[in-house]
């Protein structure tokens, strides 16, 4: 698995949703998530990486444009163009009221789910995907060693919802 070749890296925030304020300091688990999951994975270096937080009716906008699914979604990954040789990583949009139910739901904080889905979002943008079992095994299992090296529980693990 390739390792992190960058140390430094600037995270672009853009909050559009006033629910993402239950979240205390987005900028601490963007920075905490992206870094922990450069430490699995980092097969294309970047300097820059971009974060919308918004809402239900925005995410689905998105994932109707995008992929053509008419709901709303927790979180959705927009690749840069490798092709084009420059520093940033891409976006990643989150959806605050998917994120909050699931939260709920799983009986996880909010920081910790936000976390886990910056990192999933974050592994899309280096080219993993999980559209085999093969390729989620390898996604996943990334995604739980670097929650597990910020103290947080595997999502994967029935027994913790």
């Amino acid at each position: 698995m390739p390792k992190p070749i960058i140390d430094d890296f600037e995270i672009d925030i853009d909050i559009r949703a006033s629910g993402w304020g239950a979240a205390s300091d987005l900028t601490a688990i963007a920075h905490t998530a992206i870094s922990a999951a450069t430490a699995q994975y980092c097969a294309r270096p970047f300097t820059e990486v971009s974060l919308l937080f918004t809402d239900n009716a925005q995410l689905k906008d998105l994932n109707q444009t995008y992929r053509g699914q008419d709901k709303p979604t927790n979180v959705l990954s927009f690749p840069a163009d490798a092709v084009l040789g420059v520093p940033i990583l891409g976006d990643i949009a989150l959806a605050f009221e998917v994120i909050a139910d699931e939260a709920q739901v799983g009986n996880i904080t909010l920081g910790d789910h936000i976390t886990h889905l910056l990192i999933h979002g974050y592994l899309h943008l280096q080219g993993l995907d999980h559209e085999t079992s093969a390729e989620a095994a390898v996604m996943e299992a990334l995604e739980i060693k670097a929650l597990a090296g910020l103290g947080i529980a595997n999502p994967y693990d029935r027994d913790n919802l």
